[in-house]
């Protein structure tokens, strides 16, 4: 069965998971090159091990390597600056990119929210850790009910499992992760918050979402959630909620301040996840990451799909 021919930008802990993942998992996609800045990574030294062409030249180095010419998609696990420049360079040369940066160059993508929508742009973009976890439950709400008035998130993660890409990211994750709320979500104001947590040993990725919803039922809600929760987790196994939805009415005689927002009434529901990695190159506590690699890989192996099967037709 053919396949399309990827690479992967980055060659640290995001970029070594995505490789392992798609070497194991991918359907449609096969791994041609990794391309880094550092020639001691471990992430390049995996993936000569496992046949794929490296360079430790960056993007530039990627464009030489004679594999270059069949690569149709490219997976960007850098850093948000960065990443403004690899677009331009491979857009220009037809190559679809998946960015895991908080560049926000392409449109926002959830794989269980609107991966349609954007299946055909030349460049998507998988939000962040704590978008790709709790946008999903914001738009099971937003289903269920005829809107929400406001939804904030608050994912925690272990600080061992935030390395220098994500320290460098801090604002860039509220800013994007609160747009996604959003745009993606269905939230009419969105807030997100994260927490880098230093206990011993690591604790696992959990997150928090905050909705203030209107025109819903606590049972219509809470079976949008679950429902929701299981499509999550066919692609990411260690996806689950920690315990049932709590809700709380809001009533206009007690409203509660949203900032920009003013006094609202609603039905507020909270609910728990917990993300438990699948410990394929990182830790299982990384699930932040964890999350990342696998909502890029599921869209781009369905893109490639599609692909695929039009060119066969």
């Amino acid at each position: 069965m053919s396949k399309i021919k990827c690479a992967i930008i980055g060659s640290g802990n995001i970029g070594t998971d995505l490789m392992i993942k798609i070497l194991r998992n991918a359907k449609h996609l096969e791994l041609a090159a990794m391309a880094g800045i550092d020639p001691q990574s471990d992430g390049l030294a995996r993936a000569a091990r496992m046949g794929a062409a490296v360079t430790h030249e960056g993007v530039e180095g990627l464009r030489r390597l004679p594999c270059y010419q069949d690569i149709r998609l490219a997976f960007d696990a850098t850093s948000a600056r960065a990443h403004a420049a690899h677009d331009k360079a491979l857009r220009a040369d037809g190559v679809k990119l998946i960015d895991m940066t908080p560049a926000a160059i392409g449109p926002f993508t959830v794989p269980v929210v609107n991966l349609d929508d954007h299946l055909d742009a030349p460049n998507v973009n998988m939000v962040t850790c704590g978008g790709q976890a709790t946008i999903p439950m914001v738009h099971a709400v937003r289903q269920a009910s005829e809107r929400v008035i406001y939804a904030e998130i608050v994912a925690s993660i272990a600080s061992k499992s935030a390395g220098p890409g994500t320290r460098a990211n801090i604002d860039e994750f509220t800013e994007t992760t609160s747009n996604g709320l959003e745009t993606v979500g269905g939230a009419e104001k969105g807030k997100a918050i994260i927490v880098l947590n230093p206990a011993e040993p690591p604790l696992m990725m959990r997150a928090t979402v905050f909705t203030l919803s209107e025109g819903g039922t606590q049972e219509a809600i809470e079976a949008s959630v679950n429902a929701m929760a299981a499509r999550v987790a066919s692609y990411v196994p260690g996806y689950r909620l920690k315990q049932k939805v709590q809700f709380e009415h809001i009533g206009g005689n007690a409203p509660v301040r949203i900032p920009g927002l003013g006094l609202r009434a609603g039905l507020k529901s909270t609910i728990f996840i917990e993300v438990e990695g699948a410990a394929h190159y990182l830790p299982a506590y990384a699930g932040n990451l964890d999350i990342m690699t696998s909502a890029a890989l599921a869209t781009g192996d369905l893109w490639a799909g599609k692909v695929l099967a039009r060119e066969t037709k």
